[in-house]
């Protein structure tokens, strides 16, 4: 039976590090006037606004200007229902995501354009304004908030449209609310001028959808109330814990509310790795732990010292996930469902905050460098209380504005997280020049697994080319018993063996014994693969990943070297590959293009090459990747008898 070691107990829960251990409730008294407390000021604050780098503001008033030219998406009810229909869960899903992006957008430009009109002013005299109140009242006249797969009311009914009078609280429904948060703590009296009587409705919305169902429902599959708890915790908790600060008016109601949203965070707390690993991927690093991390950070502005649990040991490893796993440029190890270039468009501030607060250059540094090539200093994309929040802290804007100061590298040679078993490793600290590598261990029922244990990678000069192909298109399968059967997530389709079977889903299919050497002139990945696949095919399935680094006139290379052990006939080594692949006996060019280009070379006695191009008409591939993928595989004749080795270095001649 295959075991990942569970995480060492955190010094103390979060409840008890806010003083709330025992069922002892958060006291209405800190809680009390919370929104005058929140770091986000509304828009009267001009100081603040007015503030605002004058390219950012531009760039996000001439975006406001153009979606005031288009049609605003409407949410139809053959699109949310199409989720039971043919399993599309996009068509709804997309719209609603453009909506609240739109109703965003036009939040943050009445508030940079300081707009405001009385209700009897006639059309066009408050635009933006009037175009968020507009996106605002579109979801509040919505029937529902939640997304269609995760509706499990509607799907216990057995039919195909939603009932607002029995609301399931998802992550759609935590958007919203979120939004509406934001948008009612931001404009507050230019909306009362402007469309008396939508605050009231906004907050009646949250309290139906959202506040009441979270007070009501205390066993919410997300909470982790049985140990699995995952980022739905924090970006919902975080979502409700936004409206109970700036849309709930009963003092009682507001604190019972932060209470239970602390001792759901706990859950998810409870289960962090003490390294600081993720084995959701660095895409959902933005929506786990920096939604926890965001939660933190409002809790201590509003409550002060008393609320503020920020000090819990585990947080440090935690925000150093996103740097360790970048390879350079827009490229990121990609773990799970993240994809390999993940969206530009993050809170980066809250990590640059985090990092100046725990004395940590590096993480600050990532935050800093990832933010200015994305260009744009706050996207709506991000949420819209991420942007305000990006927006209207000074020492960001400032940090952002600055000219670069002396390079601070944050990546580091060598990173082992040993309880996510996972290894990243390069030729050179601080250096996206040259060879890199990251292998992983793990389970195959990891949060957003894919059947890939023991999968690696290769980058080349900080661009992966031996790759993970990440994440498709969700569906309504993409979560149920039928996931696997996405081509994208099978074992064939990772760089991984196939001794007659592909590896199988489950907790107990994993890799054993998995350890990493590190060492100065090489760094090391060893573990058995043999139990990730169907009980009792293999004895065992040794597999050594290893980075080698240059020793003089000898160049890096990596050394994949496999040992079967009874395995019961010819065997596949698969190896997905991002460029143009030139075969020839026992060798493989793979060029990448940029000028990058791995050869690959093995021994012909043991092994032939095969390729296959896959074409790639999926959007989130499409963009890690463009139109195509191949497969390299090597295969033996019959079932080996000696350690298969596969050699990867830079290809120097022409």
């Amino acid at each position: 039976m295959h075991t990942i070691p569970s995480p060492p107990a955190l010094a103390r829960p979060l409840s008890d590090a806010l003083g709330i251990a025992d069922g002892q409730p958060v006291p209405a008294a800190a809680l009390r006037d919370a929104a005058s407390r929140v770091p986000v000021p509304p828009v009267g604050v001009r100081a603040v606004w007015d503030g605002v780098d004058a390219g950012t503001a531009s760039a996000l008033l001439k975006d406001a200007d153009a979606e005031l030219t288009r049609d605003a998406p409407v949410l139809r009810a053959s699109d949310w229902a199409r989720t039971f229909r043919d399993g599309v869960r996009t068509a709804y899903e997309d719209r609603a995501r453009a909506l609240r992006a739109r109703t965003a957008l036009f939040v943050l430009a009445a508030v940079l354009a300081d707009e405001s009109a009385p209700a009897g002013a006639p059309p066009g005299a408050a635009p933006y304004l009037d175009a968020a109140a507009d996106g605002l009242m579109a979801f509040a006249e919505a029937s529902t908030w939640c997304w269609a797969p995760h509706d499990r009311h509607t799907a216990g009914r057995g039919e195909v449209v939603p009932d607002p009078a029995d609301p399931f609280l998802d992550l759609g429904a935590a958007e919203v609310a979120a939004l509406f948060a934001w948008s009612d703590h931001v404009l507050g009296d230019r909306l009362d001028e402007r469309v008396p009587g939508l605050r009231r409705r906004l907050r009646y919305e949250v309290r139906q959808r959202v506040s009441t169902p979270f007070l009501r429902v205390r066993d919410w599959h997300w909470i982790g109330l049985d140990g699995d708890a995952h980022n739905w915790n924090p970006w919902i908790h975080s979502a409700v814990l936004a409206a109970a600060l700036l849309l709930t008016d009963d003092d009682a109601e507001r604190a019972e509310l932060v209470t239970l949203v602390v001792r759901g965070l706990d859950h998810f707390v409870a289960v962090l790795p003490d390294d600081g690993g993720v084995d959701e991927g660095v895409a959902y690093w933005w929506q786990g732990a920096c939604r926890l991390l965001e939660s933190l950070d409002l809790l201590a502005a509003v409550g002060g010292p008393s609320l503020d649990a920020r000090g819990l040991p585990v947080l440090a490893e935690l925000l150093r996930y996103p740097h360790r796993m970048h390879w350079g440029g827009p490229w990121y190890v990609n773990v799970g469902d993240a994809p390999a270039r993940p969206a530009a468009e993050q809170p980066w501030h809250v990590l640059f905050h985090w990092g100046l607060r725990l004395g940590d250059p590096a993480v600050t540094a990532h935050a800093t460098a990832r933010a200015r090539a994305r260009g744009v200093a706050a996207h709506q994309d991000d949420g819209l209380g991420r942007a305000l929040d990006g927006l209207s802290a000074p020492d960001w804007q400032a940090a952002l504005a600055a000219p670069p100061a002396a390079r601070t590298t944050w990546l580091a040679r060598d990173v082992w997280l040993p309880r996510v078993e996972l290894l990243v490793a390069r030729e050179r600290a601080g250096r996206t020049e040259g060879l890199a590598l990251a292998v992983k261990g793990g389970h195959n029922a990891e949060r957003h697994n894919h059947l890939d244990v023991g999968s690696y990678w290769v980058a080349l000069d900080g661009t992966p080319v031996v790759v993970d192909i990440g994440q498709p298109t969700y569906t309504a399968a993409s979560f149920g018993p039928d996931r696997y059967q996405a081509w994208p997530l099978r074992s064939g389709w990772h760089n991984v063996p196939d001794p007659g079977a592909e590896q199988q889903p489950g907790e107990h299919h994993g890799a054993h014994g998995a350890r990493a050497d590190i060492g100065e002139h090489a760094t090391a990945w060893t573990a058995d693969l043999a139990p990730a696949y169907p009980e009792g095919l293999l004895a065992r399935w040794r597999r050594t990943v290893r980075l080698v680094r240059q020793v003089g006139a000898e160049p890096a290379y990596v050394l994949v070297e496999d040992e079967p052990h009874e395995a019961p006939g010819a065997v596949r080594l698969h190896h997905v590959v991002a460029g143009h692949v030139l075969l020839t006996d026992g060798s493989a060019r793979i060029d990448a293009g940029a000028g990058r280009t791995l050869r690959l070379t093995w021994d012909p006695r043991h092994l032939t090459a095969t390729t296959e191009v896959r074409t790639l008409d999926d959007p989130l591939l499409h963009h890690s990747w463009g139109h195509r993928l191949t497969r390299l595989t090597l295969h033996t004749a019959a079932a080996p008898r000696v350690p298969l080795r596969l050699r990867i270095e830079r290809a120097t001649e022409a």
